[in-house]
């Protein structure tokens, strides 16, 4: 049986995520789990180290526990798919994976197809197992549970997390009878997620809806499934294969929701067959962005305007496809992103003395000059009684926005696409709270007796070029638990505390190199850093330009 492989760590943004590494075979793939792991005691089943045995012998396999699960950072909060996807990027990039197949399994499948459409330069092919497109029953997708089914799983989680009474057979009734295997998998899932863990993934599951981005998946994929699967019916399975352009969709034998156990002799002929003919890379022309369009009222010369917004833009990782006196487009590689960069807009241009209008799709655009041609009718709808400072979202946006701050109300207009479809349109309701806000700590504006997030920032600044001081003192010095603080920042800022220290350390840190009174390394010195090239680099990724760029010759 296959040793144990050693358990490493990558940094995404301030969370650890575990991976680990292994197999012989000359393609990469990346094995994206279901609701919860742990990559440790993945190793404790000989069920599952036979299938990884045997995987690896035509693949490396790259391993790794979500955030939020087992050897990865726990968090309190949702993650959203973005950063989930920004996982899988990260470890790619630790083990020098250009390129893989992406394996999702279960609800793994949901971030594997959005990243596969947002990322196809990066992806391989894509192959899942029992996957779901919704988690919750719609007239469109009559297979996925009903709310009062959900609230039965919460109800379990809640009473009986990780023992006996978790219905655990159905996931593999042929193991059933099995009692040390299904001792085995009750420990898993409780070591890969605490009570409060497994429910805010169990809600966020809920929430899934990748419905409107399988058509944009062009990577070849294969889909498995087994008939008789009780978690996961095997019409869902089928419909996402109609929604995929060119997938293999096979049905399997079986009742066996997990792919380890049953007839796993025939998954894997299948995974070999489907990874060994493969074609030849394809060149992608098209791949999956958030196009965020812009009306613009100004009463004077906007070229300020249009530096601002370039910038914002900019900052929140977008790019400006096009500009006019009134209008702009750009895109993102994820709708968060575009959603806070919306929100600093707004609140950008009325401090400029401007008007602007936003609406936010997500759609396939050309990769070479990030153009979409199918913005027009959609900026028909926006901009036909635009209504200044509002920001409209198309309910695809909507629906992949999981585990942001952002509230939405239903808006007055349907937009029909090309093909003839409805989409609902809705209205930003809650101001999101950017992540890259700038927080100047000034002692006249902020009062920190009756201010929690002023009372934060105050001690940051207090311990400005401590480059030891972190999140564990900051919670010493304002006498509350790390879980606390990080659930009220987030709700506050949408930053955990370590973003929200460097946020303000490299916010100082450009007041600082404004004034031309000290050199770059002096500065980086004063806001904490103390690796020069460390701190350019941050700087450069908080507000995309370096740091040398703000010193005048």
């Amino acid at each position: 049986m296959m040793m144990k492989p050693k358990t490493a760590y990558a940094k995404s943004g301030d969370i650890n995520i575990a991976y680990q590494v292994f197999g012989s075979g000359s393609v990469d793939l990346v094995y994206i789990p279901g609701w919860v792991s742990n990559i440790d005691l993945m190793w404790s089943c000989p069920e599952l180290v036979n299938f990884f045995e045997e995987l690896g012998k035509f693949a490396r396999v790259i391993l790794f526990d979500k955030r939020g699960t087992g050897l990865s950072d726990r968090v309190v909060d949702f993650a959203t798919l973005e950063e989930r996807m920004e996982d899988i990027t990260v470890v790619m990039d630790a083990v020098g994976s250009e390129q893989a197949i992406l394996f999702g399994h279960s609800e793994g499948g949901s971030v594997s197809a959005l990243f596969s459409a947002t990322y196809p330069e990066r992806v391989i092919s894509l192959i899942t197992f029992g996957i779901f497109a919704k988690r919750r029953y719609a007239e469109d997708y009559p297979w996925a549970p009903t709310d009062q089914e959900r609230q039965q799983v919460y109800d379990m989680i809640e009473s009986n997390w990780g023992s006996g009474e978790m219905n655990l057979e159905s996931l593999a009734p042929s193991k059933a009878d099995e009692p040390v295997f299904m001792e085995w998998l009750a420990n898993y899932f409780r070591s890969g997620a605490s009570p409060r863990a497994a429910m805010v993934l169990t809600k966020m599951n809920t929430q899934v809806d990748i419905v409107d981005i399988l058509s944009s998946i062009k990577v070849p994929t294969l889909l498995l499934q087994r008939t008789d699967d009780i978690d996961v019916k095997i019409e869902e399975g089928a419909f996402i294969a109609e929604h995929i352009p060119g997938a293999k969709f096979v049905e399997l034998e079986g009742n066996d929701h997990l792919f380890w156990v049953g007839n796993t002799d025939i998954v894997l002929e299948e995974m070999k067959s489907f990874i060994l003919n493969i074609e030849p890379e394809p060149v992608y022309e098209k791949k999956l962005y958030t196009v965020m369009i812009g009306h613009l009222e100004v009463s004077e010369d906007n070229k300020l305007h249009q530096q601002l917004i370039c910038k914002c833009v900019n900052q929140h990782q977008g790019q400006i496809a096009s500009y006019t006196s009134q209008t702009f487009t750009a895109t993102f590689e994820g709708p968060s992103k575009a959603v806070h960069c919306s929100t600093d807009l707004v609140h950008l241009m009325q401090e400029h003395n401007a008007k602007l209008s936003l609406g936010i799709d997500i759609k396939e655009c050309y990769i070479r000059h990030c153009i979409c041609e199918e913005t027009e009718g959609f900026a028909a709808t926006i901009f036909k009684d635009p209504m200044p400072n509002q920001i409209i979202v198309t309910q695809t946006v909507k629906n992949l926005l999981i585990g942001t701050n952002v509230s939405f109300t239903p808006y007055k207009s349907v937009f029909k696409t090309e093909s003839g479809q409805s989409l609902l349109l809705f209205t930003i309701a809650e101001k999101p709270k950017s992540n890259t806000s700038q927080y100047k700590v000034d002692q006249d504006k902020i009062h920190a007796n009756d201010s929690f997030l002023g009372k934060v920032l105050q001690n940051i600044d207090h311990h400005m070029s401590n480059e030891k001081f972190g999140v564990e003192m900051l919670c010493q010095e304002i006498g509350i638990s790390e879980r606390q603080l990080q659930r009220k920042l987030k709700s506050i800022t949408n930053k955990s505390p370590n973003k929200l220290i460097s946020s303000v350390r490299l916010n100082r840190a450009k007041e600082l190199l404004l004034k031309q009174q000290h050199s770059i390394a002096e500065i980086a010195f004063q806001a904490g850093f103390t690796n020069p090239s460390y701190f350019s680099k941050c700087f450069k990724k908080e507000f995309a330009i370096k740091p040398s760029d703000l010193i005048r010759p």
